[in-house]
This record gives C-alpha cells, structure tokens and sequence, in this order.
C-alpha cells in the first residue's frame, strides 16, 4: 500500500537535519569571524539557511566584538530621577518619558545613588507615608569596555534590564539596558509608536492635534499644515556652520534647538508647537503638533 503523504517525509528530514546540514555545510570551519560571515553568505545563496537566519547568526558574530560603550545611551541623554525633587515632579518626568526603569541620583547627576521603576511607584498610592527612598533599588555599574556577550549573561543571570556604564576614569558614561543588546541580535524591537512607513507619517489625533513622524519631510509637513518652516522654496536646508544638510522636521528641530531633542521637550516654529512625543536611538520618531495661537517665534521650553 503506498503512503498517503508522501510529499511530507521529506520536509520532515530538513528539518530534523538543519543544524547537520548547516555544520556540513561550513566543514573545515572558518579560521576567522569575517570568513565565517562569508560562508554564512554562501549558505543563503544555496538555500540551506534563510535570509533572517542569516543576519541573526551574523549579528551575533559581529556582537563578539562590541561592548557596552558601542550601544549605550550617552550620558548627556540619560532620564535621571532627582531623589530631592518634589514627588509631583518625579511622577511628571515618569510619566512624560514612559521609560520604565529611572537611574536616580542625589546633588550631582555624577552621583547615581540607585534605581526607580516606573511600576513601584504605585506602591505610594497605597501608602502615601511611604519615603520614595525606600523604593530604590541597587545600581549595577560596569566599565564601557563591557562585552556584549557577557553582558547579556550577566542580566540574565540577574535579572537586571539596566546598567549604568563608567568609563576608564570612573565617571557615569551612559546607561545600557538588555533591549539595546538583543536589538543588536534580533534588530530593531518595534513598540506601539512604530508604524510601517507606507501607513503614513501625519495622523490627525482625536482632541484636534496631530501625531507627525521625525522623519516627515520638511515640505510635506510645510505642505500639509500650510505653513512655512524655512527660508526658500526648496524642500532640503542647508546648515552652514555644521555643514551638513537635511530635509526632515526632526533634522531641522534638532538644529533649531542646538541638540538632540528629549521627550516631553518642546518648540514653536512656523505657526506651529511641536512637543517630542517618542524619541529612540538618539532621533525624534515622533512629535505631537498643535498649531500655535501666538506670534510666529521660536520658544524653546
């Protein structure tokens, strides 16, 4: 009697075979990363990996050789929690900036003295006599120098999500959390702020404001609000002293304020206010935007 499905036997034997195969494919093994990557390459090419496995292998072949200073967040970025300021103060910052882990620190922003999460500060609405002291946890400090490969060790090992990185001279460099290192993995983690770009970079908002994407070209937001956001009639700006050139809202803001902007940081420009919203990998990914009853300056605030 023949079987009935003889077609499946063999996708069955790929896949209980795939590592084999893979291990065959590479034999003798590489003498070095970059000609593994190349024979990872030629294994795409001849069909025995896919693309996305592929690039997650090569990822982490390439993240043997970063440290934490390579994907860290720079100081001068870095959210902190002032433990002296005002409750109201703290729960404002933490709400406008969504993170959900704080570095905190007292006097001077050198000196981090622990951790907030967002979440334990509910535990004062319970308790409202509750010192937001006690609700610091420990710091984690490591050097810059910090290899990926063990850092993602030790947060798993841990069960931390964040550290913050000193450099060679003992100061506070920056901070690293686990989604920076698996991103270095997997790429990009997408959170609900990131929306395909064919599904638009303007939406108009319910209470009359609108949601515009850092990466929205200046003429098309010019165009869509109907007002006029530089000098002259082409859609790319020309920065002389920096000597660079850019064609998006986020670029001409970013130059406008003089550095990165941050979340919850806003400007008047055009007729219109634009408040950062969401920000990730040193860029604005988006503004919410109102149009400005006041004269057509700039503010910073």
């Amino acid at each position: 009697m023949s079987d009935p499905h003889p077609a499946r036997l063999p996708e069955k034997e790929d896949k209980r075979s795939f590592l084999q195969r893979v291990a065959e494919f590479i034999h003798p093994a590489p003498e070095s990363p970059a000609e593994l990557i190349e024979t990872l390459a030629e294994a795409e090419d001849n069909q025995v990996i896919g693309t996305e496995s592929r690039v997650m292998l090569e990822r982490v072949i390439r993240m043997a050789d970063m440290s934490a200073g390579d994907v860290m967040v720079a100081a001068p970025r870095m959210d902190l929690v002032n433990i002296d300021a005002p409750f109201d103060e703290i729960l404002h910052q933490v709400i406008t900036t969504a993170h959900s882990r704080f570095p905190v620190y007292q006097g001077e922003r050198e000196n981090i003295i622990g951790i907030l999460m967002a979440k334990d500060l509910l535990k004062l609405q319970r308790s409202p006599t509750l010192n937001i002291r006690a609700l610091v946890r420990s710091a984690v400090f490591i050097p810059e120098s910090k290899g990926l490969n063990d850092l993602l060790r030790e947060f798993r090992a841990n069960r931390n999500h964040l550290a913050i990185v000193i450099d060679e001279f003992g100061r506070v460099a920056g901070l690293v959390t686990i989604e920076d290192v698996l991103e270095e993995i997997v790429g990009e983690i997408e959170d609900e702020f990131d929306i395909p770009e064919d599904e638009g970079d303007i939406f108009a908002l319910a209470d009359g404001s609108f949601r515009v994407a850092g990466d929205a070209t200046i003429e098309h937001v010019s165009e869509e609000f109907e007002v006029t956001l530089q000098p002259g009639n082409g859609d790319m700006h020309f920065d002389t002293h920096f000597n660079t050139v850019f064609n998006t809202i986020g670029g001409l803001i970013a130059h406008e304020l003089g550095h990165v902007p941050k979340r919850g940081e806003q400007i008047h420009l055009g007729g219109l206010e634009f408040s950062v919203l969401h920000t990730k990998g040193g860029a604005v990914r988006w503004f919410k935007v109102v149009r400005d009853p006041s004269p057509d300056s700039l503010v910073r605030s």
